[in-house]
């Protein structure tokens, strides 16, 4: 009798965790080519307002990495992963230095780099367990072998969190500087991107003198970036006219030198 049960829960596991192999490669697969719309962060940002009593707010325009301005693209890679264009998903050396300052009972500092917040950010949900870690690191796997570095980026620019109940850069343009996303300046860009670590704590609209501080500092490294056209084939509108200019394909970033203070405290 307990041998059966055994045979079909066992059975049961393995049919669960083919679909959810499969389901979960077949996601990746799609949103490489279809806009995302709505992620698993949204919806629990919602059910927290819910919760909290407050009204419940998602601003979120989905825009392609053509219409979005350049500095922007420019200032987070510089201020939340300057190796994005070089590593393969994961910054091994920002990762031994966290783990050591924890081990030392320092304050933990993030290190998780622009394709695993994007995972994060669109599969799965906020917190430091280990189960999530694991699948995180899973769902960076993929999107680095599935979508590139062009479509994370332009991923991670429409998803990410930006303010309270805002997300993505067309909706932050058009709250915070009333205007689009292509149109933002590099002033504008390093102040969003100042936001990043805390996006609901800090306010790109209203900056205080820290942000304001770390604006300076990431304009700073944005000029210490190889400057390149980061195209993705299809160009970029041009403030100006509004008019799409071709652009070259994107090539490596680089930082000359990095300022320690910068990464963020998640």
């Amino acid at each position: 009798m307990v041998a059966p049960l055994v045979k079909r829960i066992w059975i049961w596991c393995r049919n669960l965790l083919i679909f959810l192999f499969v389901s979960s490669i077949l996601a990746v697969v799609v949103y490489k080519f279809v806009p995302v719309y709505y992620t698993s962060l949204m919806f629990i940002r919602m059910y927290e307002q819910h919760q909290d009593g407050k009204k419940m707010k998602l601003d979120h325009t989905w825009v392609p990495i053509s219409k979005i301005a350049q500095p922007l693209v420019q200032a987070v890679i510089a201020s939340e992963d300057n190796l994005f264009m070089e590593h393969n998903g994961f910054d091994v050396e920002q990762i031994q230095k966290a783990r050591a300052e924890a081990e030392k009972g320092k304050r933990v500092r993030g290190a998780s780099t622009i394709s695993q917040q994007t995972a994060k950010n669109v599969f799965l949900w906020p917190g430091k367990s280990y189960l999530r870690k694991g699948i995180e690191v899973y769902f960076t796997f993929l999107i680095e072998w599935i979508w590139g570095k062009e479509r994370i980026m332009e991923i991670y620019l429409n998803s990410i969190e930006m303010g309270e109940g805002i997300y993505g850069a067309e909706a932050v343009a058009e709250a915070h500087f009333g205007k689009h996303a292509y149109q933002l300046t590099k002033s504008e860009a390093a102040l969003i991107a100042a936001t990043l670590p805390n996006p609901r704590k800090f306010n790109s609209a209203k900056p205080s003198p820290y942000m304001l501080k770390r604006q300076a500092k990431i304009i700073s490294l944005m000029g210490k970036l190889i400057k390149v056209e980061m195209g993705y084939g299809a160009g970029q509108v041009d403030p100006g006219t509004g008019k799409v200019k071709k652009r070259k394909k994107w090539r490596a970033s680089v930082i000359m030198t990095w300022d320690e203070s910068l990464m963020p405290m998640r």
